[in-house]
């Protein structure tokens, strides 16, 4: 196998790449097992225990380095993988997925609401094109329907956090078109402790919003019985820009989550339950002046599962469930002047996929490896008060396979297909063709049920090269069919501040996308560099028409409150590039002194010569790192150039520098005596030149700043 740098063996493909590429170990009472180790060999019979860093027994050791500040690079996968690994989460502490990611190559971030509603952007795609999942399940939350509502994850009790793209998300379905936030945690538990128990401590604080947060994972098992809990709480003061405070920009979450599993030596079955709660503000116009706050609340059931027959041709099934009731409130001084709530969304949501992996199958032209699954999820959305969505219901179904064959060693084939079947109900508006109201007249509304059949297919090749570089070519096809919310929407959402109207007619969005890759991750040179060109057919966006409403259509064109945005098609193609790498120069004690670097680009351009609204800026980065004897130490300046390719009614967003550095030490210690195996404490600081730094790719870029210096002090124990 190709090494994954830094992290465990089965840290990243548990959730991605190809299914040929998952399979488990069997559990044993007293062993720290995890049932996604990555094999591809028949599992009969039984495959030995085995504890985390030690390799197959029907394959060679999967190499893993000390994670601690060096760059994951993942060379196993047809497509490239951001990784953020546990170490790198406990040092940064992001509240949010957005704040996790903002800064990697080829992704971006919303920022709405910084530290509270920032929703992970890739490549330039946002809402229905990234589907955002916790243990293979979708969210639950309606993060998608609106920049200005929260992801209801917390990174913080996360193991590590994976962004996919590429063939893999043919898994997931046509709502992962642009790409996978994958969250990823053990509250399913799926393994046992070596020693019985295991967990993690962490808290910081942040200078500039006045920050708190803690957060604590805690596994045990014993007889094949495995538990787990976790907890975090977060909040915030309004956050210091250049100058000044970005008022109403205050935040709090909490959550926790307990979980148990029955794990045997051929698989296990797991549940858990997951509640999440948060409170947050929404700084910048109409909202803050309306002191404008939204109130998620969630219930999550999620349950996995895992059995290898004996023998037959089947080597591995698996199973991913999950069910969970959102609602969020948003509050605020109404049009009456008296403070209440405005709006209320609640979401209802149910996934389930399965897979069977056959076992390897030997030809005169190589090895085959695959895996068929089906997946079904049905949403319920329903918003009341000042709220632009009818209520809507929305079903899909869908078949999918991946068969991978190994021509000789180190070349590598892949080809995929899925089909699906996607039912859309609600109630849709015929408004006029200039979105302005005619006088006696309102708009038809009519029930409507839509149907589409997304098809898409994806093939690649993978190629070992001299020195330990690996490369890939992947070429997909890929229909998505429109969300409820882009067909129905129909009315003001005073969060955002904007009157959305949907268009019942749309069609199939198709994207023909063609990747090259080339990454290396042995010795002291570590990186990836990645190209990418995609044709849409249909692209399907929010238009602004430059007209203001106010709360109801016959106040459009008169209005001075809501910008109007008309969900829109055209054709149109993205291309951009994504690198990123560090080279290890000096040694230095046990370490070394090394340098890093990264770029990337987005350019998003529909056929009439217009560009793509809210792309993220062209960006480089570099700087140095030692990593020596405990210690890590880092200084880094990320510029992003100034985004001028704008598109109608959007203004131009200046450049930015953003200096960071961050000083870490960790430190072994002794269990018996300290109750603790390790701790990690250091200072960490962002955007240390005070610079003014808005988000071109944020609808709040021209309202708010994103915050000023900031340090921040972090603490870790894990035992």
């Amino acid at each position: 196998m190709r090494p994954i740098l830094p992290l465990r063996p089965g840290a990243v493909l548990t959730a991605l790449a190809s299914p040929l590429l998952l399979s488990g170990a069997a559990a044993a009472q007293g062993a720290q097992v995890t049932l996604d180790e990555i094999s591809v060999t028949s599992p009969s019979p039984v495959q030995p225990a085995r504890a985390p860093g030690a390799g197959s027994a029907a394959a060679p050791t999967t190499v893993a380095a000390p994670s601690f500040g060096l760059l994951p690079v993942v060379t196993d996968t047809f497509s490239p993988v951001t990784v953020v690994t546990r170490d790198q989460i406990a040092r940064d502490q992001p509240r949010t997925l957005g704040d996790a990611l903002l800064d990697r190559p080829g992704i971006a971030s919303s920022t709405y609401a910084p530290g509270a509603a920032s929703r992970p952007i890739i490549r330039g795609l946002d809402n229905a094109r990234v589907r955002i999942q916790e243990n293979g399940i979708v969210n639950g939350g309606v993060s998608d329907l609106g920049e200005d509502h929260a992801v209801p994850v917390n990174p913080l009790v996360s193991d590590r956090l994976e962004v996919i793209r590429g063939p893999a998300t043919l898994r997931y379905g046509s709502g992962a078109i642009g790409g996978v936030v994958s969250a990823d945690n053990n509250r399913v538990p799926t393994y046992i402790p070596a020693n019985g128990s295991t967990g993690q401590v962490t808290t910081g604080y942040s200078s500039v919003d006045n920050g708190r947060l803690g957060a604590a994972t805690v596994d045990a098992g014993k007889d094949g019985i495995a538990v787990h809990a976790d907890g975090f709480k977060t909040a915030s003061d309004s956050y210091a820009i250049p100058g000044g405070i970005q008022r109403n920009s205050y935040t709090e979450s909490q959550g926790g989550s307990v979980g148990l599993s029955a794990i045997g030596d051929r698989g296990f079955i797991g549940a858990a339950f997951t509640h999440y709660d948060a409170l947050y503000a929404i700084p910048g116009g109409e909202a803050e002046q309306a002191r404008t706050r939204l109130t998620p609340n969630q219930d999550r059931f999620l349950s996995r599962g895992e059995y290898r027959p004996l023998d037959g041709p089947i080597e591995v099934i698996r199973y991913w469930a999950g069910y969970s009731v959102y609602r969020h409130d948003e509050i605020g001084i109404g049009e009456d002047g008296f403070e209440g709530r405005q709006a209320t969304f609640k979401n209802r949501e149910a996934e389930i996929r399965v897979e069977a992996q056959h076992v390897p199958v030997f030809t005169s032209i190589g090895k085959f490896t695959g895996a068929i699954g089906i997946q079904g999820d049905r949403r319920v959305i329903n918003t009341q008060l000042e709220s632009f969505l009818p209520k809507t219901d929305s079903r899909a179904g869908a078949v999918y396979l991946f068969e991978e064959l190994e021509v000789v060693p180190g070349t590598r084939l892949q080809a995929a297909g899925r089909i699906e079947g996607d039912r859309l109900r609600s109630t849709a508006v015929r408004f006029p063709g200039d979105y302005l109201p005619v006088a006696g007249e309102d708009p038809l509304r009519y029930p409507l049920t839509r149907r589409f059949a997304p098809k898409s297919a994806s093939f690649g090749i993978l190629q070992d090269l001299p020195y330990g570089f690996v490369a890939s070519l992947n070429g997909s096809y890929v229909e998505r069919a429109p969300t409820g919310y882009e067909l129905f929407s129909q009315g003001p959402h005073d969060a955002t501040a904007t009157f959305e109207i949907g268009d019942p007619t749309l069609k199939l969005e198709r994207a023909r996308t063609v990747e090259a890759s080339i990454r290396h991750a042995l010795g002291p040179l570590r990186f990836e560099a990645t190209g990418f060109y995609t044709r849409y057919t249909g692209f399907i966006y929010k238009r602004l028409t430059g007209n203001l409403c106010d709360d109801d259509f016959a106040s459009c064109g008169t209005g001075d409150e809501l910008r109007q945005i008309v969900y829109s098609q055209q054709n149109a193609t993205f291309y951009g590039a994504e690198l990123i790498g560090q080279y290890d120069a000096l040694p230095v004690g046990n370490g070394f002194l090394g340098v890093e670097g990264q770029f990337d680009f987005v350019r998003a351009r529909f056929d009439d010569g217009t560009n793509v609204p809210r792309i993220p800026p062209y960006r480089v980065g570099g700087g140095v790192y030692l990593r020596a004897d405990g210690w890590f130490a880092r200084v880094n300046l990320l510029h992003a150039f100034a985004h001028t390719q704008t598109a109608p009614f959007e203004t131009t967003t200046a450049g930015y520098d953003d200096l960071r550095a961050e000083v870490a030490y960790t430190k072994a210690l002794d269990p018996a005596v300290y109750g603790a195996s390790e701790v990690t404490l250091g200072l960490q600081g962002r955007n240390l030149l005070d610079a003014d730094i808005r988000n071109s790719a944020s609808f709040k870029k021209d309202e708010i700043l994103l915050p000023g210096r900031n340090l921040r002090l972090f603490l870790t124990a894990r035992f």
